[in-house]
Formats: structure tokens, sequence, C-alpha cells
């Protein structure tokens, strides 16, 4: 029965003269997204309104659930289109629609019209009384409830009439590439994907950055980040995953730093190559996913210790939330399963058996001075020999 669907949006219809703009964005995502579906649609914007239009036969769950992947979605109505052919041609399609749609006629509805073509000949108190009437014609067993009814039949009268009554919800926010680009700092845990979501979701392009340490870590653990980035990515959209030999690096902080600076002084020097890379990359900021008080690294003074070696602001969208928010989260955007495959990442690995909890950024600094022979030429190497793999 359906051959379109309305794609409504929230804060872009709060744009000014820019509207356009977010307009445009949110068709391209929507058009990329439906790519991926058993089909062919046209996606098109029409006086305020987006509509996705097969012109091929088409999977209808697989076309939901790509555009419950697309950010600056509210709503998903599948809708009936149809010409305008008078008002007894629409009664007759009212009805049919509501006979397909509901089986059972024991419900209560309203019919709520709306005129965007002022000369159409009915105005739309009219359109709702005669469209009530017909439908309690043709079925008695229905009733009206104009205040909480169980049915919203919606009738849209523009250059062509939209008949809907379902809204299936989407993820909100706002269109990728709208809010700039960022850099993420992938890992292979629950924290990074969740976060890496949560930034795209306001509409930034998203990179991403993943620390190896072979033969410390093995293939298994950067394939799985590889596929965690995957599943971000169909949300955020194609990205790049830069991954970065760390072992070097790690293997001169483990012999010449204080073994309980280590994750501090490891984070301080991963921050440095991620905001390098972000800076050649066009990025405005990094994101990670940490979460205060979760490990000993992500206390208040460890998190000021990482912090003091960016130029970049850092995002933590996860920041506030305690870790079954994390996890409830990771599941609902699918990435749960990956990230707790049994893989060590390079993080694990070179853990302290007791880091410090309350680092002091003086102690650390004049620690790292210890690989004042070596690191700059490390931190070269490092980001010269980044492997970039294009995620789709």
């Amino acid at each position: 029965m359906y051959k379109a669907f309305l794609i409504k949006y929230g804060e872009i219809g709060v744009k000014g003269k820019n509207r356009y703009l977010f307009e445009d964005a949110l068709v391209r995502q929507i058009r990329y997204a439906l790519k991926e579906v058993d089909g062919e649609f046209n996606v098109t914007k029409e006086n305020g309104r987006i509509y996705a239009t097969a012109v091929s036969d088409f999977d209808y769950d697989e076309a939901v659930a790509a555009l419950k992947r697309v950010f600056g979605i509210i709503g998903i109505c599948p809708v009936v289109q149809i010409e305008d052919n008078g008002f007894d041609d629409l009664a007759k399609h009212v009805v049919e629609y509501f006979d397909a749609t509901y089986p059972d006629k024991n419900i209560t509805f309203k019919v709520n019209a709306r005129r965007a073509r002022k000369n159409y000949p009915m105005d739309s108190m009219e359109i709702n009384m005669e469209l009530g009437g017909r439908l309690l014609d043709a079925f008695p067993e229905l009733k009206v409830d104009v205040h909480k009814p169980e049915v919203l039949l919606q009738v849209e009268i523009r250059n062509k009439i939209n008949i809907y009554s379902v809204e299936i919800p989407g993820p909100g926010g706002m269109p990728i590439g709208t809010a700039g680009k960022a850099m993420l700092l992938l890992s292979g845990g629950i924290d990074s994907p969740v976060a890496g979501y949560m930034i795209a979701k306001r509409g930034v392009q998203i990179e991403a950055t993943y620390f190896h340490a072979p033969p410390y870590t093995s293939d298994r653990a950067k394939q799985k980040v590889v596929d965690l980035a995957k599943l971000v990515s169909r949300y955020s959209g194609p990205m790049v995953l830069n991954v970065v030999n760390f072992t070097d690096i790690q293997l001169a902080i483990y012999e010449k730093c204080p073994h309980d600076e280590l994750t501090i002084i490891m984070r301080r020097y991963m921050m440095r190559i991620a905001e390098e890379l972000g800076k050649k990359s066009g990025c405005l900021g990094l994101i990670t996913g940490e979460s205060i008080g979760q490990v000993a690294s992500q206390t208040m003074q460890s998190l000021y210790c990482t912090n003091e070696v960016c130029e970049m602001p850092v995002f933590r969208p996860v920041i506030g939330f305690d870790k079954q928010e994390i996890i409830d989260l990771s599941e609902k955007i699918g990435t749960y399963e990956t990230s707790i495959q049994p893989f060590e990442d390079c993080c694990t690995i070179f853990v302290a058996k007791h880091p410090v909890t309350k680092p002091n950024l003086n102690i650390i600094k004049n620690d790292e001075k210890h690989l004042d022979d070596c690191i700059e030429e490390m931190l070269k190497t490092a980001i010269d020999t980044v492997e970039r793999i294009e995620i789709k």
C-alpha cells in the first residue's frame, strides 16, 4: 500500500534563512541511507516537507530501519499519496486506507485535515466532519474521540494529498556535516563508540583514531575496532579510521616512566597524536568516551592532566553517565556485542596494577622528561606511518 514516506524533522524547522542548508544536508543523508535498501527511491523536498518516494518495489522494513538511523529525522510517516480528483475520490481512498491499516475497527479515531493549498473548496473543519462521517458510515463500530483517539488520521491537502496515521520515531538530532568535524579516539571498549554516536547526532562529521600495539595486541583486536567503526558509520556516514602503531611509544613509557603513571602519560601522548591527525583533516575537536570516576585515568585530576596537552576542545558526551546507562545506549545502537568481544587493546595490556588516581600535573610533566631523548622522533614516526582505512 505504501509507496512513499513523509519525513518530519525537528530542530531544522526553527532555523532562519539558512534552513535550506540543513534540509539539503538531510536530503543527502536520506539518499545515502536508502542506497543500502533493496529498491530505488526519489528523495525530494517540498514546502517544509521531505518525501522519500519509491520508484520500484522495495523492502518496507529495510527502508524504515535505514531511515531510523538518519540524524535529523524525528518522524517517519508511511504515506499514501493521491491526486486531487475531488472529495468523493479522497473519501474513497481514506476508507480504503483505514480498512487496510486497521482490521479491527473497534477503536476510536479522529480526522485531522490541513490545507496547505487554500484554494481547496472545503476548509479543514468541513473536511474533518465529512471524512469522519464517511468512515462512520463505512465502519459503524468506529467511535470518535477528539481528545485522545487511538488513531489520528492525518490528511494534508498539498500539490498531492497525503493520507497517513502512523508516525515511526526517528533518532532526532541534526544532519551529519552541518556542525563541523571532530576526531574520535576509538578503542575496542563500550564507551567510545557511544560517544561517537552521540556527537554525530549533533551533526558532527566523525573521523576516528585507534591505537594499535602489535604484537601485544592482535589483528583480531584491530578488526574488532574496524567492526565498531562500521557500526558507528551506519549513523554517522562514511568515516576514515586512522590506525596508529603505538608499540614503541608504549614500550618507552613503560621503560622510562613510573609505572603508576603509565596510563596517564600514555593517554597524554594519544591525545597529542589524535590532535595532530585531527588538525591535518580539518577537525575542530577531539571526542573521547571518558566518564568521571569510571577508572583511574578518568578521575577529575586525571582528566585535567590529560586535557593539558590539547589545544583543541575535548568533547566527552558520556562524562556524566554511569556504566549501565552507557551499556543501554550501546545496545540500542548495536555496538555492545562487538565491544565485549575478548580481544584486548593497548590500554588494557599496559595498565599499571596500582595506577595513580590523583596525578599531579607538575610531577607528570617532570617524569615525561625521561622521554625527551626519543619521544619526538617516535611521535613523528607514529604519525607518518598511520594506516588510513575508509569505513563505509
